[in-house]
């Protein structure tokens, strides 16, 4: 296939590993096509920039939403995280083929929000669903200029008079907290990450909330940033346990793919998970229940949350007047595996950084 020639079905099938029939059923929104196989086409479909033919007989409900997957510096929005972005496909293409639209998948890599918006001159789609992890407030105002019923997923702004639907975080740590508690720990340690995204930032300020709302005390020294990526974070985790730190029972990491590097970091220096240190992630990637121990971490619907977004889009299209604009936040639940369970009782930790661990279920000072 040659740059200028447009993508056919075919192509799209190739690419995509599946038969023609089932870039077809994905298209029209039939047949028994798996979540998975369905984000598969879909992703494609963005990528490849592929647009179905127009047919004059098409009925005119057969309207089209575009879902914009952005990915303003990919430390965040990459292939780490493609299963998390196809859930969200899956829930937004289930649903825009109940209310009869098509779903259109379009990937911006490293683009200016401005240059998005002008790609969007033009376009049939009746509105917008934005990959909002890596939008500043003023990337969403923005986009909002484009003139589009809009909505907003995987990020959240009090004050911005724009629709989000994102995951509770407040409560998704306090879910962590509470259970490292249970747990009797109380030296709690947390792996934030200096990448600047909205939910990022919002959990490391629910971790320092729940934290008080619990009585629980914060040292400073076991609060770790580290890069999003794993091999940042395992790079930033290696050069922090050089320093020989003094561990916190467990910690709370910011998301999943930061918890991989922690963890490979940590048993690089002869740390043991959870013998010697507890550790809960976030996201519930597919890869944190084949870990070895398995990953306890959060668990969001990210379905639903692409559900919610068509939902709200819809009504936002057809309400006869300008629509306040709605919050909703996605509740979350703990997935329970090994890599927190109760340690063995305490002893020196032996590793080539002699890193020493601090004494068990100690209390800050």
């Amino acid at each position: 296939m040659t740059d200028r020639k447009k993508p056919t079905l075919r192509d799209i099938a190739d690419a995509a590993g599946v038969s023609p029939a089932t870039v077809s059923l994905v298209l029209n929104g039939k047949g028994e096509i798996s979540g998975t196989t369905r984000a598969r086409v879909l992703e494609t479909m963005g990528r490849l920039k592929y647009r179905p033919r127009t047919r004059k007989d098409r009925p005119e409900s057969s309207a089209s939403l575009r879902f914009l997957k952005i990915s303003k510096h990919g430390r965040t929005v990459n292939r780490d995280h493609s299963h998390f972005i196809s859930d969200y496909i899956d829930g937004m293409s289930v649903e825009a083929g109940r209310r009869g639209y098509a779903l259109e998948v379009v990937s911006h890599e490293e683009q200016s929000i401005d240059a998005i918006v002008a790609s969007l001159a033009g376009t049939s789609a009746r509105g917008l669903i934005a990959l909002g992890t890596e939008l500043s407030e003023a990337d969403v105002g923005t986009l909002q200029g484009a003139g589009i019923p809009a909505v907003f997923i995987d990020t959240f702004y009090d004050v911005v008079d724009a629709t989000f639907v994102n995951m509770n975080n407040e409560d998704a740590v306090f879910q962590v907290l509470s259970h490292f508690k249970s747990r009797k720990f109380r030296r709690i340690g947390f792996v934030a990450s200096h990448v600047d995204t909205t939910n990022f930032r919002l959990r490391r300020e629910a971790f320092f909330k729940n934290m008080d709302r619990l009585h629980l005390a914060v040292r400073d020294a076991d609060v770790v940033s580290v890069e999003s990526t794993l091999e940042g974070a395992y790079a930033d985790a290696m050069t922090w346990l050089q320093g020989q730190p003094d561990l916190a029972e467990c910690y709370f990491c910011t998301n999943d793919i930061m918890a991989y590097g922690f963890i490979k970091a940590l048993r690089e220096h002869a740390v043991r998970i959870p013998e010697d240190v507890a550790i809960i992630g976030f996201d519930n990637l597919p890869m944190s229940a084949t870990l070895d121990p398995p990953l306890t971490t959060i668990d969001v619907s990210k379905r639903m949350i692409g559900y919610l977004a068509v939902a709200m889009l819809d009504d936002i299209i057809n309400a006869s007047e300008a629509q306040p604009a709605v919050k909703i936040l996605v509740g979350a639940r703990l997935i329970v595996r090994a890599s927190d369970r109760a340690r063995t009782p305490p002893k020196p930790v032996k590793s080539r950084g002699a890193i020493r661990k601090a004494p068990s279920r100690s209390t800050a000072p």
